[in-house]
């Protein structure tokens, strides 16, 4: 195993992604396993979601390469949000729950939504918050609707990392255009972390650049957001940007599998 990547995305609606095989192949090919995504936006777009039953049977036909996966809920579901959460962590086994704030039009410090982060909590599952700008609607006018307010992460993420300081929270994506806020809730709270998908690594902010190499390089882990950014380009440009050795370490697979406490063999890596 090369990599963990913990942020790729299976079956996305309305953009061309590979079909399950072939993503499978591709990961085996670069020795790397991965962690998919669910999808649920339904009460703002009136989608389906990409069903966390859909992401179970993706990890239960290529376990070898995603031995687990994200699940995701639309958090206005109310009651049906937090029993779904449950059974997606007891019963399908999916590690954690995804959360797109821009998508799905929530502020995450609102004391609506406390009762999920509470019931994250209890069970002991990270949550992963998309944070910053998003390429979803980019492009087009108005954004397709999607209104960047919700993803930047003071004062709604850093709120509820004060609140629930045993919930494991994961920061996705560098968090154009509030980058610095991101980087000070890493170093000030103990129960924030980032990763780094989204992005070619040569374009991240130049701060973020500075903390990967040094105080947040603990807290730091790599997903690519493949098949939006490729999981070969990913890999290609971290390279490129000659980190310490030990640095790539753990941002390539020691930091998730400690982090997220996944249960993978860690011998074989280069």
């Amino acid at each position: 195993m090369r990599a963990i990547d913990v942020h790729l995305h299976v079956g996305f609606r309305g953009r061309k992604v590979e079909a399950e095989e072939e993503t499978a192949q591709l990961y085996r090919r670069n020795s790397v396993i991965a962690l998919p995504i669910a999808w649920d936006e339904e009460t703002r777009t009136g989608n389906p979601p990409i069903s966390n039953d859909y992401v179970a049977q993706v990890v239960r036909t290529y376990n070898d390469v995603f031995p687990t996966g994200w699940a995701c809920v639309d958090p206005w579901k109310g009651k049906a949000a937090l029993q779904e959460i449950e059974r997606a962590v007891r019963e399908l086994k999916l590690i954690g729950v995804k959360f797109q704030a821009a998508a799905q039009q929530f502020f995450a410090n609102d004391r609506r939504f406390y009762p999920i982060w509470d019931l994250c909590q209890s069970l002991g599952c990270p949550v992963l918050f998309h944070t910053g700008t998003t390429a979803y609607g980019a492009g087009v006018p108005g954004g397709g609707g999607i209104k960047l307010k919700f993803t930047r992460p003071i004062p709604y993420l850093d709120d509820v990392a004060a609140d629930f300081p045993r919930l494991t929270i994961v920061a996705a994506h560098p968090s154009w255009p509030w980058q610095e806020e991101t980087l000070a809730m890493a170093v000030h709270k103990a129960n924030v972390f980032l990763e780094l998908s989204g992005w070619s690594p040569r374009y991240f902010p130049d701060s973020l650049k500075r903390e990967v190499r040094s105080r947040l390089q603990d807290k730091v882990m790599f997903g690519s957001d493949h098949p939006f950014i490729p999981l070969e380009r990913w890999l290609r440009d971290f390279e490129q940007e000659g980190y310490p050795e030990e640095v790539v370490e753990k941002v390539l697979y020691k930091n998730a599998l400690r982090i997220l406490n996944l249960d993978i063999p860690s011998e074989g890596k280069p």
